[in-house]
């Protein structure tokens, strides 16, 4: 099969062509449809990356399919042609359907696709567990079954927060990551949705996706929010990932406010406890998403209660994948570049 490949840090990705997966008895196939471009992906192919990937690693884990070949031991569950976003990870196949893959449980043997263990979805097929695969409604197109695991990034975000309905809501960044905190944390109650946003375009996106408001990230951040909402921010979400930015938002969190670390930042940093102690402040690491996550996102999906294409800003082919992920270095009006096979 035809793949963009992984070579080496700071150079772009090669198409080549790789072995085909074949799937294991608890395993199914999928032909891709369509694959999003994470910042994740940049990040671990940047130097100084704490998750190096392994030269001739095939990327991409937001990803929807059509079933191509199911493993004997889930033909109960899947058959050819079945429409599918995916988990993306592949279960250790002791049980199937995996008896750890409810609420917040996860297998403990589980092996993530597309992060440099196994192969991922910036391909023409990729290999998932059957208990990982979810079937799309024939209402949601592949396109959304795409932006499902973004959006279920940004639902487990919000859902670790114990935001407060009428919460004021503070996201710094408005990026993907950013972009599904607003649209879940609006959804969910929050009654002001502020953005700290430099890029106009990404303000404009913003709006369309639960943001309130926007405020001006070159000034001090809790005087705009006072001005706006009558009282700081309950919680704030730090969408970025960059080194300082925590310490940053820690200095302009009201006391006794909730701090949510969404964004991923792959460098050392430096907060200073103290202002911590001092505010009395609640800080929370996030990571990635539960299961649950994903059925909730498919339904609110296929019921029209959230509408996400306007998210997808580029559609790219097999072909000038490489280069558009070399764009996303230094993005312009870009939000989620996607694969189309």
């Amino acid at each position: 099969m035809r793949a963009a490949v992984f070579k080496e840090l700071s150079k772009p990705l090669v198409i080549e062509d790789i072995d085909a997966p074949t799937p294991k008895p608890t395993d199914i196939i999928l032909r891709v449809k369509n694959c999003g471009i994470c910042g994740s992906d940049l990040h671990m192919t940047e130097p100084g990356t704490i998750m190096p990937l392994p030269a001739g690693s095939v990327m991409g884990h937001e990803f929807a399919g059509e079933v191509l070949e199911v493993g004997n031991a889930v033909k109960h569950l899947w058959k050819p042609g079945d429409r599918v976003t995916g988990f993306p990870m592949i279960c250790c196949g002791d049980a199937t359907p995996c008896l750890n893959w409810t609420g917040r449980g996860m297998c403990a043997k589980a092996m993530p696709v597309g992060l440099g263990q196994a192969h991922g979805a910036y391909a023409e097929f990729v290999r998932i567990g059957g208990s990982q695969g979810y079937k799309l409604p024939e209402c949601v197109s592949f396109r959304e079954g795409a932006m499902v695991e973004p959006l279920a990034v940004g639902l487990h975000a919000v859902d670790m927060a114990k935001m407060a309905r009428g919460a004021t809501v503070l996201v710094i960044g408005a990026g993907p990551v950013g972009l599904a905190t607003m649209l879940w944390a609006r959804f969910l109650g929050a009654r002001h949705v502020i953005v700290s946003e430099k890029a106009e375009i990404r303000k404009q996106m913003a709006a369309r996706f639960g943001a309130t408001d926007a405020i001006d990230p070159s000034q001090p951040l809790l005087g705009q929010v006072e001005k706006i909402a009558g009282k700081g921010p309950d919680v704030i979400f730090e969408c970025v990932g960059v080194p300082g930015m925590l310490m940053n938002v820690m200095n302009e969190a009201p006391r006794s406010s909730r701090i949510v670390v969404a964004g991923v930042c792959q460098q050392p940093d430096t907060i200073m406890p103290l202002m911590g102690i001092m505010k009395e402040l609640e800080l929370q690491f996030v990571l990635g998403y539960r299961p649950a996550d994903f059925d909730y996102v498919i339904a609110m999906i296929a019921q029209d209660r959230v509408d996400v294409a306007h998210m997808v800003t580029d559609i790219v082919a097999l072909d000038a994948l490489p280069a558009a992920f070399e764009a996303l270095r230094k993005p312009s009006h870009q939000c989620k570049v996607m694969l189309e096979n």
